[in-house]
């Protein structure tokens, strides 16, 4: 269900720039749904446009000091385990947990 919601607001964004040709949307290794997941309800809603997916590395903070890409242990629709590779604890996370509207290309 959250999948269809997110898709419809990514269409929602981009047709407010015009008639849209294609789509460029960024997903967050850490997003609050797997690329593949909204790559399969997003197509399907908008079979006349190109519809490009890219991956973001997620960004990780530690209290131990680590900073860098964590270990993701899990991740599924609306759900996510990861732990920072270097002491094991739950760091926070700088960036990659988005799903953003990148490029809009139109007629």
């Amino acid at each position: 269900m959250h999948d269809t919601l997110i898709s419809r607001d990514i269409i929602e964004a981009a047709q407010k720039q015009g008639k849209v040709k294609s789509i460029t949307v960024e997903v967050g290794d850490l997003g609050h749904l797997p690329l593949d997941e909204l790559k399969a309800t997003l197509e399907p809603l908008v079979p006349d446009w190109k519809v490009t997916m890219v991956s973001k590395k997620a960004k990780v903070r530690c209290i131990c000091g680590y900073s860098g890409e964590p270990n993701i242990l899990e991740h599924r629709h609306g759900h996510s385990v990861y732990t920072c590779p270097k002491c094991g604890g739950v760091p926070k996370i700088i960036e990659g947990a988005d799903i953003i509207l990148k490029e809009v290309e139109v007629e």
